[in-house]
């Protein structure tokens, strides 16, 4: 099904207070870019203040009239989480979880010691999630950016920091599962709690963003990975259509809670958003929960909003 949608058709934001990270560059600054052009009052969290004032300049000279600010959030560290979800409103209407670090040749570990593919792309934004329930149960919407890699992925809570056995994209594959089983435990539970929130999922197809230099393109020693980064950028599409089905879950009224939504093109690698499919691996409740649990433990954080 082709949902036939643009930012613009969506209702206009102001008094509205959304959150993405990662936003400082590739599909977290379209989608912080999209968000402020419709009037909402948008705070772009990243780990680099001069990043941060750039992509501010940029959206200002886009949308003169914009409400937006830097927030420094390094995923890489509970306590920054922490230090962040502390300096948000009693009302967040919109968090977009949107940072992600892709196909790390090696394994390393964040501050906390966890794997840093499972640690910033999925741990680092539970902790912010439950940390800003309270915020978000008035009405809120809960965005998380997973992939297409979640369909080859599975979840490996035996080994989930990787330490048995590493892969690169291996591990980038378990968080963008985990952040789709993320997603769907989320509203599960708002459903069973009565939380006066949407969650749901979003992913871009493929898009040309900084994340395949950074990763398996400019981490890479193997021909074999150099070339599969240089084909990604020839079918890619840009950063700006790949944050659409993002904005779509994040702003459109249409969108459900409990939903994924992807690009409408063939394999679902580019095109305007639509509801994207759902592999079994991510759709199983028990799983979800034995995640929720296992992230919660590791984290420290509890949910109640």
């Amino acid at each position: 099904m082709t949902i036939a949608w643009t930012p613009e058709s969506a209702p206009r934001l102001e008094g509205k207070y959304a959150l993405v990270t990662g936003a400082t560059g590739g599909l977290g600054y379209q989608t912080a870019l999209g968000l402020a052009r419709q009037g909402a009052t948008t705070v772009l969290a990243g780990r680099n203040a001069a990043k941060g004032e750039q992509a501010i300049q940029r959206i200002q000279q886009s949308v003169p009239a914009a409400k937006v600010r830097f927030q420094h959030l390094d995923l890489d560290s509970l306590a920054s989480v922490a230090h962040c979800a502390a300096g948000q409103p009693a009302v967040v209407d919109i968090l977009v979880n949107n940072a992600a670090v892709m196909g790390l040749q090696r394994r390393e570990q964040t501050r906390d010691g966890f794997e840093r593919q499972i640690g910033v792309n999925f741990l680092g934004h539970f902790a912010l999630t439950l940390r800003l329930l309270g915020a978000l149960n008035h009405g809120g919407r809960v965005v998380n950016v997973a992939s297409l890699a979640h369909r080859r992925a599975s979840l490996a809570l035996a080994d989930f920091q990787s330490e048995k056995s590493y892969g690169p994209m291996r591990a980038y594959g378990q968080s963008k599962l985990a952040m789709l089983m993320f997603a769907l435990e989320l509203q599960r539970r708002a459903d069973r709690f009565g939380w006066n929130l949407k969650s749901m999922a979003a992913h871009p197809g493929w898009a040309r963003t900084d994340i395949i230099p950074n990763g398996i393109g400019g981490g890479a020693r193997t021909l074999k990975a150099r070339i599969a980064a240089a084909g990604f950028n020839v079918f890619a599409q840009s950063a700006a259509d790949g944050a659409l089905p993002i904005l779509f879950a994040a702003i459109a009224p249409e969108a459900k809670g409990g939903a994924y939504y992807g690009p409408n093109g063939r394999g679902e690698i580019r095109g305007g958003p639509t509801p994207a499919r759902i592999f079994p691996q991510a759709a199983d409740p028990d799983a979800g929960q034995r995640l929720w649990a296992e992230a919660e433990r590791l984290t420290g954080s509890t949910a109640d909003p």
